[in-house]
C-alpha cells in the first residue's frame, strides 16, 4: 500500500478517535440520556465539547479535500516523495490540530490548519505537474 493510502487510513482512524473523544466529553455534560435520546433540543454543552465537536467537523471537511488528493496522487500514478511527505504532514496537523482547537490555541490553530491544507494542495499540483 501506498504511503498516501496508510496515511488516508489513519487519518479516518484519527477521525473516528476524534468523535469517540467528542462524544465521550459531551456524555459527561450532558448525560448518556440525551445522547441516547431523539435529540429534539440541544442543551448547553462545555465550551471544550462545542470545541471538539468542532474539530470533528473540521476535520471531516478537510478529510474529503484530503481523500480527493490521495485519490489523484494514487490513481494518477503520481505518487513520490513529496506527495507521501505531503501526506504525512496533514496528518501530523490534524492529529496537533484537535488540542489546538480544544484548548484555544490562538493563533496556532489556524497555522495549524494552514499547514494541512496547504499539504493537501501540495499533493494536488505534484500530481498534475
Amino acid at each position: 500500500m501506498s504511503q498516501e493510502l496508510t496515511v488516508l487510513a489513519l487519518a479516518a482512524l484519527l477521525q473516528a478517535a476524534q468523535i469517540g473523544l467528542a462524544g465521550f466529553v459531551m456524555n459527561r455534560d450532558v448525560g448518556n440520556a440525551w445522547n441516547l435520546g431523539p435529540r429534539d433540543s440541544q442543551p448547553d454543552f462545555s465550551p471544550l465539547t462545542g470545541r471538539l465537536r468542532r474539530a470533528v467537523q473540521n476535520h471531516f471537511e478537510g478529510l474529503i479535500f484530503f481523500t480527493i488528493a490521495v485519490l489523484v496522487v494514487v490513481l494518477g500514478d503520481a505518487a513520490s516523495g513529496l506527495t507521501a511527505g505531503c501526506a504525512w504532514l496533514y496528518l501530523a496537523a490534524r492529529v496537533l490540530y484537535v488540542p489546538a482547537y480544544a484548548l484555544g490555541w490562538a493563533p496556532w490553530r489556524s497555522v495549524i490548519w494552514a499547514t494541512g491544507f496547504l499539504a493537501t494542495i501540495a499533493m494536488l499540483l505534484a500530481a498534475l505537474l
